[in-house]
């Protein structure tokens, strides 16, 4: 009995170390993002860029399409030759990114550098958050989920507080930030030398090549008809919709805070910190303890998600002052860490067959971060038309994303990846 004991917690001690180095996936590209929306503002004066030029540097950003793109390709690549092939380059590809970043002399560079850290870390994402749901056990797939999700808040506050810490360095600050994101994808990159392929990839791989089941399921156009066309739709709804509002919250809000909330450089650098420190408690404290119960996950999406829409909301109604941005800190800030994000990268795992699984994770995640990245090249121009404009938008977003949710909620949580499959029709 002991030595069961022993052996049991040996190996959730080990998924958790896998966990972590694929979890760094999302430090590095929550920290992409937000570094880029911190050095904005300076790359604008020093650059002398233009409202379509900050547009388009952040429309083919790490944020947005170049993203997209990497995760389509990468994605698709995974559920091809296994998860483990994705994490052996691309992450050396997003160091490259970064040393081009660092380097730049002139706006294009800006771009080129940011183009090959998005499609980089875009590859990335699908297989992390793959690799994370099919090694974890079924108790606790979520709270692995939810670690990853956490990573992601403390990607934003580390870079950030980097950011504040340095801004009197000008434009070298802004290059201490990015290296220091080429750092952590290096460690990252050596902690995943040793990690194994996905038993449960390898298992479905074996079962094709065998190749005793109905032909029509491994063909890649079944993933565009029936149950698997219904939840690519429901999930690029919820999460597409919401994060026109959230990714222009992660990349502009230093940005909106210093023109239109006549804050300082370093002031809205500490708002947006704080708002993910509240992210980070949210996830790890509340998210990752109720969100494997299948009884309280609707109430858990309600609170996170309403809160989201009530953000916003103080953007279309209220003045910037210094009391609403500290509201909307405490409100964004719960609703990112127990909201759409969160679920969104649950289901996107639970609710495809294994040889898909990756592959619709980037095509959703490309159709989202392209998405984004036509809408973020207008978000300037919008707020300088009218701020309240904008925040009444991105409230509509998160009532809109909001209702789908609640709606259409799968009946996922508690059971086997497996389990799912056969309840769907999909297994082999």
């Amino acid at each position: 009995m002991e030595t069961e004991i022993s052996e049991q917690k040996s190996l959730d001690r080990k998924h958790w170390r896998w966990t972590l180095g694929a979890s760094l996936a999302n430090y590095i590209d929550s920290g992409s993002i937000v570094a880029g929306g911190a050095a904005l503002t300076l790359w604008q004066g020093y650059f002398h860029l233009s409202n379509w030029t900050v547009g388009a540097l952040s429309a083919f950003s790490s944020n947005a399409i170049s993203a997209g793109i990497g995760a389509l390709i990468g994605g698709w690549l995974c559920d091809k030759v296994g998860r483990k092939k994705i994490y052996e380059y691309d992450l050396l590809c997003y160091i490259v990114g970064i040393i081009i970043l660092v380097s730049a002399s002139s706006s294009w560079m800006l771009i080129l550098g940011y183009v090959i850290m998005g499609l980089s870390v875009g590859a990335d994402i699908p297989a992390s958050w793959t690799i994370i749901a099919e090694n974890a056990q079924n108790k606790n797939r979520s709270r692995h989920g939810g670690a990853a999700q956490s990573l992601w808040a403390v990607g934003v506050m580390v870079t950030l507080l980097i950011a504040s810490l340095t801004t009197p360095l000008g434009i070298w600050g802004v290059r201490i930030v990015f290296l220091h994101l080429a750092l952590v994808a290096l460690i990252t990159w050596l902690m995943r030398t040793d990690m194994p392929e996905s038993k449960v990839w390898i298992s479905e791989r074996q079962k094709i090549k065998q190749g005793s089941f109905d032909p029509y399921k491994v063909k890649l156009s079944s993933l565009f008809k029936g149950q698997n066309l219904k939840d690519l739709i429901f999930l690029i709804v919820l999460f597409g919709v919401w994060n026109f509002a959230a990714g222009t919250n992660g990349f502009f809000l230093p940005y909106l805070l210093k023109n239109f909330g006549n804050q300082t450089q370093v002031t809205s650098l500490i708002f947006q910190l704080c708002e993910y420190a509240v992210t980070f408690l949210a996830c790890t404290f509340i998210f990752m303890k109720f969100a494997d119960n299948p009884k309280a996950r609707r109430w858990l999406f309600l609170s996170g998600a309403g809160l989201c829409v009530l953000a916003m909301s103080l953007f279309a109604f209220f003045p910037l002052n210094t009391g609403i941005a500290i509201l909307f800190v405490l409100f964004w800030g719960y609703g990112n860490g127990c909201g759409e994000q969160q679920f969104y990268q649950i289901w996107a795992s639970e609710l495809f067959p294994t040889r898909f699984r990756s592959t619709a994770q980037g095509f959703m995640w490309a159709v989202i971060r392209i998405s984004l990245g036509f809408w973020s090249m207008f978000v300037p121009i919008l707020a300088a038309m009218g701020f309240h404009r904008l925040g009444l938008l991105m409230t509509g977003f998160t009532l809109v994303s909001l209702v789908v949710g609640l709606v259409f909620m799968p009946n996922t949580g508690g059971k086997s990846l497996g389990q799912i499959e056969k309840e769907q029709g999909q297994a082999l």
